[in-house]
């Protein structure tokens, strides 16, 4: 599903550095940010997991 997230300047291209060291999508490393963070902030506010 696409989505659309504006990031700081500084935060751009501190992703875009890290894409162009790694060879990886700046898509890559924002998937792995949420799911790396979704389930403490699901928690947090007691969202849970459903459907899933």
């Amino acid at each position: 599903m696409p989505m659309s997230i504006r990031f700081t300047a500084d935060e751009e291209s501190r992703l875009e550095a890290l894409a162009t060291r790694t060879g990886r999508s700046k898509s890559f490393y924002v998937r792995e940010a949420v799911q790396a963070h979704l389930a403490e902030l699901e928690d947090a506010y007691g969202a849970g997991r459903s459907g899933a």
